[in-house]
């Protein structure tokens, strides 16, 4: 890759960051809830717009619809019942059936219904987690930590596998990335979490550590993962909104599975004071 599209991508990278934690500290929670939304209903726009590149039919608009009340109603903390959610999502579950009972077509049918389903789950619902986040106590830290510990590893990962990398990785999905740039995508993530003691200092250094290996793995996790699902539908990027990145998933496919793993880290082994 050329020294112009690296320096594009890392620039991209570090003014997405910078926009977020800008947010994160000097503007109001809603707009922070605002531009985590608006990444969710377009990261399912992406991820629908990849699935339907292979010729499966999704209920496309209603799984946005539904993407982005999942983070309105956490936002707006609508909760009648623990773990709505879920319930929410089963209800969507039946209603997507009775959708397809007034479909003429009754082929794809349990691919389309099983696709729009997974969109939900995979975008919406794991990606929500960053409200959460935001709505525990010392929030604002501990999303800024999330986000900064997953995006310079991402950064790591791709600068030291560019220059160092020699040993694929995985060939069939993700031809490009390296173990170089796997191992040093992770160092970066433990050096982000460690020196996040000096805005974290009621974390002890041993979490610290553990969230630093914990989230620097799944965050490279959680890019696989996208990677895989690019390579089956065929696509080299999500999408083109992001110079040098590709598409919102692009950006945020390292985010998906980490966030609800520190959101439950955090609560199980007490980090903040909450009451569940």
């Amino acid at each position: 890759m050329s020294k112009v599209t690296l320096k594009k991508r890392i620039w991209t990278a570090v003014c997405v960051i910078a926009f977020v934690i800008f947010g994160l500290f000097f503007l109001p929670k809603w707009f922070y809830a605002s531009v985590v939304i608006f990444l969710i209903g377009t990261g399912l726009y992406e991820f629908y717009g990849l699935i339907e590149k292979k010729g499966i039919f999704i209920y496309k608009y209603f799984g946005i619809l539904i993407g982005i009340f999942i983070p309105l109603s956490i936002y707006f903390r609508f909760e009648p019942t623990k773990g709505w959610e879920l319930l929410f999502i089963t209800t969507a579950t039946l209603i997507f059936f009775v959708l397809q009972f007034i479909r003429k077509d009754s082929s794809q049918a349990i691919v389309g219904i099983s696709t729009t389903l997974f969109g939900i789950f995979y975008v919406s619902w794991f990606f929500s987690f960053l409200i959460k986040i935001r709505f525990l106590p010392h929030g604002t830290l501990l999303a800024a930590f999330l986000l900064l510990v997953t995006k310079i590893g991402d950064v790591g990962a791709y600068v030291v596998g560019t220059a160092r990398g020699k040993n694929l990785l995985i060939t069939r999905i993700s031809p490009k990335k390296t173990l170089e740039g796997s191992f040093g995508g992770l160092v970066f993530s433990l050096f982000a979490a460690l020196i996040s003691k000096l805005y974290l200092p009621f974390i002890p250094l041993i979490h610290l550590l553990a969230l630093g290996i914990l989230i620097g793995f799944l965050a490279q996790i959680g890019d696989l993962c996208e990677s895989l699902i690019k390579r089956d539908c065929g696509v080299k990027d999500s999408g083109g909104h992001l110079p040098g990145l590709g598409g919102v998933l692009d950006i945020i496919d390292s985010i998906i599975f980490a966030s609800p793993f520190f959101y439950y880290y955090v609560i199980y082994f007490k980090l903040v004071p909450y009451n569940i």
